[in-house]
C-alpha cells in the first residue's frame, strides 16, 4: 500500500525483531528498515523455489535467486511496495489472484485503481517507474482462494482475504504452523482500504477470518514481521483503529464540512506531512471510504457537497 511510512512497531510482548528466520522450508526474509514502505517482508519456500512478495532486500533476493533458485513469484496483492524487485526474476512464473492482476499489466490501470486525482498522477507515475521499477507484466497462472499446493517439502493453503485489495491473499503452511498475513500487518497505523476497489466491510471480515486460522507463527508484510502468539488484543487493537477513524470523522461532522475541509483536518494522519502528494492522497482516500460507509449506514447526510452527522 502507499501509506505505511507513519507506522512503527508497538507490540513488544512476543514480537520478534525483523531478522531472517527459517521455519523448515518456509523462510521469512526481512525487508530493509523493518519492511516499512517502500519495502516489505518476503517469504521464500525452499524446495519449489517460490518467493512471495519480492520487495524486501535486493541483495538477499539476488542471493536466493543465484544460490537457492527462484522458479515462481507469488504476490499477496498488486501494491507497488510488494513488487519492487520483480524484475530480478524475469524467467520465473508470476502468480497472483485474478482479481488483482490488472494493475500489473498497465501503469495507467494501477493509477486508476488508486483513484489518483490528476494533480498527483504525474508524481506517482514517475515514482512507480523509478523507485518501484514498474514494468508491465502478465501472470503465468492465477492463485485461487481455497487452492492447496502440495510441494512435498511444504503444503500451502491459499486463503482469500479481500478488503485491502479485492484479490488480497494470505498463505497458510499447516505443517509448519505458519500463516503469512500479507498486508494485514497488525501495525499501529492500522489497515489500509483506500483503493477504488478496497472495502472496509471486507477488511473487517478478512481480519476475523484470518484470526481463526490455526497457526503458531504469524508473518506480516510490514513492520514487526513475526508474531509467535495469537494475542486477541493485538487483533482487536488493529481492528479498533478502523472504528476510531470513523468515530473521529463522525464527531468532526457535528458541523457541516465539505470534503476539502475534512481532508484538511488530517483526521487520519493527525498533521500535514511531506510529500503532500503522498499523504494528502492517503488522507483523502481513507476519508472517502468512511464517508461512503457513514452515508450508507444513515449516520451522515450530504447536501450541496457538505456532510453533516445525523
Amino acid at each position: 500500500m502507499f501509506l505505511t511510512d507513519p507506522r512503527h512497531a508497538a507490540y513488544s510482548s512476543r514480537t520478534m525483531n525483523s531478522e531472517e528466520r527459517h521455519f523448515g522450508p518456509v523462510w521469512f526474509i526481512p525487508g530493509v528498515n523493518r519492511g516499512r514502505y517502500p519495502y516489505c517482508h518476503s517469504v521464500y519456500i525452499r524446495g519449489p523455489g517460490i518467493i512471495i512478495d519480492p520487495a524486501s532486500d535486493e541483495k538477499r533476493l539476488r542471493e536466493l535467486r543465484d544460490q537457492e533458485g527462484v522458479n515462481e513469484v507469488w504476490l499477496s496483492h498488486w501494491h507497488e511496495d510488494h513488487i519492487t524487485y520483480l524484475d530480478l526474476f524475469p524467467g520465473a512464473a508470476l502468480k497472483i489472484c485474478r482479481s488483482d492482476e490488472p494493475p500489473l499489466q498497465d501503469l495507467e490501470i494501477l493509477l486508476d485503481w488508486y483513484d489518483l486525482p490528476l494533480p498527483h498522477r504525474d508524481y506517482w507515475r514517475q515514482v512507480l517507474r523509478e523507485t518501484f521499477r514498474y514494468r508491465p507484466r502478465r501472470a503465468a497462472a492465477h492463485l485461487n482462494p481455497g487452492d492447496i499446493h502440495d510441494f512435498g517439502t511444504a503444503v500451502v493453503e491459499v486463503i482469500g482475504a479481500p478488503g485491502h485489495t479485492p484479490g488480497h491473499l494470505a498463505f497458510h503452511f499447516p505443517a509448519q504452523g505458519v500463516l503469512f498475513l500479507g498486508d494485514y500487518d497488525l501495525s499501529p497505523f492500522g489497515p489500509w482500504y483506500g483503493d477504488r476497489h478496497s472495502s472496509i466491510e471486507d477488511t473487517l471480515a478478512s481480519l476475523h477470518r484470518l484470526q481463526e486460522v490455526p497457526a503458531r507463527v504469524w508473518l506480516t508484510g510490514h513492520d514487526a514481521g513475526i508474531f509467535t502468539d495469537n494475542d486477541p488484543r493485538r487483533w482487536r487493537q488493529y481492528e479498533d483503529i478502523i472504528h476510531r477513524r470513523e468515530e473521529n470523522l463522525w464527531n468532526f461532522l457535528a458541523q457541516p464540512h465539505n470534503l476539502r475541509e475534512i481532508v484538511s483536518a488530517w483526521l487520519i494522519y493527525k498533521r500535514p506531512r511531506e510529500p503532500l502528494a503522498f499523504f494528502e492522497f492517503g488522507e483523502r482516500a481513507l476519508t472517502v471510504k468512511h464517508l461512503e460507509r457513514l452515508l450508507k449506514n444513515g449516520m451522515v447526510t450530504e447536501s450541496d457537497g457538505y456532510f453533516t452527522r445525523v
